[in-house]
């Protein structure tokens, strides 16, 4: 039986490759499918900044003769995705968002996008994205920015705000982002999607758009990961992206699935990292992962990794430091809210230790201690709602969003990967949760946030909110 286009685009990635691969769907329907939603949803949110419409179709038609030729068919074999206009996809500009970068084209698709187009993948479309990856609303000196889909008053998070709202709105099954202080965790709560960052090597990263290489910090905090709708499509992107490379020197051939552990698995909950506060709203979707975790057979500790304040500031420390030494050097000019937010995150940081490295050494010996026990912490992604649009530039708006975010700039420090997934809705919004694993161990983040997906289902996708916002009370 086939299935129509408005049940196409509601469709996760993997039910659009298996539709292809029974012949109840074509790719070229699955094409125009993800092509009209985002003809009909885009203008209100500017989450998709380039539309690759043509190139799609030509790529589903080379599709459907294989599929007609009874050809062996890749995992995602016809399913549309977006990219984050920071990551390379040959035909189109590496802009970062950047007046300066709109003709960067590159000369190679990024190596996880290479991989993504061999196992059948297309293209469909560019995503918006803060100017230069930096900030954490979206919003470019090409494009302006990108709304909340859930409450237009509010920021849809960054830097991959583009694609999480494009995935909240069903314009796209799969996105392509990156993270190095959040950037696809903090979009996947505030648009109420899932996101995968990898541990630091998992899935390589690569550019032919100087800078090429970024100094020693951004590198070991900096990975690129799938983002989805559902918890199965990040498993599948991962199987996909994931592997060594020339290009990455940071990446490695670490196995998909690792040892099993003890059985029951024991999980740490963090309802409020560090003590600093955390919204009740926050805290209710973090005790609703737990209950729901409880269920599945899990055993849930309430108790903190170490330092968690402490490895948050070794990742601003080694950020502030390639910064100053940088910043200086660009080949453009930063529009000015980028330069203000840049100007406010240096002073909340204030001066880097030094001996922040050795710091991140010590960290992550004792978090795998910690993980020897506890091989999986949930918490929140940003303690707070997400701010209201504008909120983030001053040195005092800023120091809360570091504040708020404490828990997931402390994963990048480390270098550890993490699943963000839905647990519900809380005034209005969504409750995204984090599931950290130890190194290479996204095999237990994704397990744990895939018996949290069957049990609390999933938000997405929704139709944009009219133009009056929602009324939404932080706690």
């Amino acid at each position: 039986m086939s299935v129509t286009a408005t049940e196409l685009w509601r469709m996760s990635g993997l039910e659009l490759a298996e539709a292809i691969r029974s012949r109840r769907a074509s790719t070229q329907e699955v094409v125009l499918a993800h092509l009209r939603r985002i003809g009909e949803v885009n203008a209100s949110i500017n989450a998709v900044v380039m539309v690759l419409g043509e190139q799609a179709l030509a790529a589903a038609r080379v599709a459907d003769r294989a599929v007609a030729r009874g050809e062996d068919l890749g995992p995602l074999h016809g399913v549309p995705f977006t990219v984050k206009a920071n990551i390379d996809v040959v035909g189109t500009p590496t802009t970062c968002g950047l007046k300066a970068l709109a003709n960067a084209y590159p000369r190679l698709d990024a190596p996880h996008v290479e991989r993504l187009r061999a196992a059948g993948a297309i293209p469909i479309g560019r995503t918006n994205l803060a100017n230069f990856g930096i900030r954490w609303h979206t919003d470019s000196e090409l494009w302006g920015a990108t709304v909340n889909p859930w409450d237009r008053s509010r920021t849809p998070g960054a830097s991959s705000g583009g694609d999480a709202a494009a995935l909240a709105t069903g314009m796209t099954p799969l996105g392509v982002g990156g993270d190095v202080l959040g950037s696809l965790r903090w979009p996947a709560q505030c648009c109420g999607v899932t996101a995968l960052k990898p541990t630091l090597g998992r899935i390589p990263r690569a550019t032919t758009i100087e800078p090429m290489d970024m100094p020693i910090g951004s590198q070991l905090m900096m990975v690129d990961g799938p983002m989805a709708r559902r918890v199965g499509d990040l498993r599948v992107a991962l199987q996909v992206m994931a592997g060594p490379t020339w290009r990455d020197p940071w990446s490695m051939p670490a196995p998909l699935r690792g040892a099993e552990p003890p059985k029951p698995v024991r999980v740490a909950l963090v309802v409020d990292p560090a003590g600093q506060g955390a919204a009740g709203q926050v805290q209710e979707g973090v005790r609703k992962a737990a209950s729901a975790l409880e269920d599945a057979g899990y055993v849930v500790d309430e108790l903190e990794p170490p330092s968690i304040e402490v490895a948050a500031k070794a990742a601003l420390d080694m950020i502030v430091a390639d910064t100053r030494a940088t910043w200086g050097l660009m080949p453009f000019s930063m529009p000015a809210d980028t330069t203000r937010f840049i100007s406010s995150l240096l002073e909340v940081a204030g001066d880097p230790d030094p001996l922040c490295l050795m710091t991140r050494a010590w960290l992550l010996r004792a978090w795998a201690e910690f993980q020897e026990e506890h091989p999986l912490i949930v918490a929140p992604i940003y303690t707070r709602i997400p701010f209201e649009v504008g909120k983030d530039l001053s040195v005092a708006e800023v120091a809360e969003t570091v504040r708020g975010m404490r828990m997931a700039i402390a994963v990048n420090a480390l270098g550890l990967p993490a699943v963000a997934v839905p647990v519900g809705t809380g005034d209005g919004l969504p409750q995204v949760v984090q599931v950290i694993g130890g190194r290479y161990r996204e095999d237990l983040c994704l397990d744990a946030a895939a018996a949290l997906e069957e049990r609390l289902g999933i938000i997405t996708p929704i139709d944009p909110v009219a133009a009056i916002t929602n009324i939404v009370v932080e706690a």
